[in-house]
């Protein structure tokens, strides 16, 4: 039986976005129960703003969105992993992914 935990995070998980072809990790986002559900009954990859309070549909007005591959749940229940195919740019710089500042521990501060 798969268990997720809701409670750990106050009914939030982190939700990481990897692109099914290129293996990149591509953004970290977070999930409720609602925007999960939406998940898999549209396709698209659905996440919670904690900023704004609501649910959000990736690409709904960029155009940039996230087809839906595959989703896994990992071992503690409490993360999810979304295997999608992107359109556009996955980061809302316009950079592909969200994870393109690399730090250096000689040369950042790190605070």
């Amino acid at each position: 039986m798969i268990k997720i935990d809701w409670d750990k995070q106050n009914g939030l998980l982190p939700a990481i976005a990897q692109d099914a072809e290129t293996k990149d990790v591509l953004m970290l986002a977070y999930v409720n129960k609602e925007a999960l559900k939406l998940t898999f009954e549209t396709g698209y990859a659905h996440y919670f703003s904690r900023s704004r309070d609501q649910i959000w549909k990736k690409g709904e007005t960029s155009g940039h969105l996230q087809k839906i591959r595959d989703v896994f749940l990992d071992c503690d229940g409490d993360t999810v992993l979304y295997i999608i195919d992107q359109t556009g740019a996955a980061c809302h710089t316009g950079e592909r992914t969200c994870f393109f500042t690399k730090l250096s521990s000689a040369g950042d501060k790190i605070i």
